[in-house]
């Protein structure tokens, strides 16, 4: 199964659309996680409309409609392992035992907000994951999103993707 992760997309205050890079893997992925900060409808439209599956929340600057369609946290079963998606965490220092605490129950907690990729072990196996924004680089050197795998129990092949920036 084939995983597309993308938060923090923040459009069109950030951009005025998401990167053509990222549209094009939309229709191959069979599950497409947004961990938030949509801020316009129009994107949640545009996605539900090409993804196979969506799995998304709301963020911190999502107003009432996007609130009204998407959970503060979601969850779904996906190859055998149990995801969570939410859009905050909290402070990076103690994220990892934090998140284990406040979610025991997940294999894979999808979360955005710093828009700052993250990929890290909690003690007791939870995996973290931060695909950062793809339209907003914040403190970092590129936009980002990620891409993985999972199957059989096992997630595999998880990888940051760096976009070119705008013009």
């Amino acid at each position: 199964m084939r995983l597309l992760l993308m938060s923090d997309t923040h459009l069109p205050r950030r951009a005025k659309e998401l990167p053509a890079r990222l549209l094009e893997l939309v229709p191959g992925a069979d599950v497409v996680i947004h961990a938030g900060d949509w801020v316009d409808t129009v994107t949640l439209d545009l996605l539900e409309s090409r993804a196979r599956r969506l799995v998304g929340v709301y963020g911190n600057n999502d107003g009432p409609e996007l609130r009204a369609r998407l959970p503060e946290v979601a969850r779904a079963e996906l190859g055998g392992l149990r995801f969570g998606v939410v859009h905050e965490t909290g402070a990076a220092r103690g994220r990892e035992e934090r998140c284990a605490r406040r979610f025991p129950d997940l294999d894979v907690l999808v979360f955005g907000h710093s828009h700052i990729p993250w990929d890290t072990e909690a003690p007791g196996g939870l995996r973290l994951l931060n695909p950062g924004s793809p339209t907003d680089r914040r403190r970092r050197p590129h936009c980002t999103f990620m891409t993985a795998e999972v199957g059989e129990g096992r997630l595999t092949g998880v990888r940051l993707h760096r976009l070119p920036p705008r013009r």
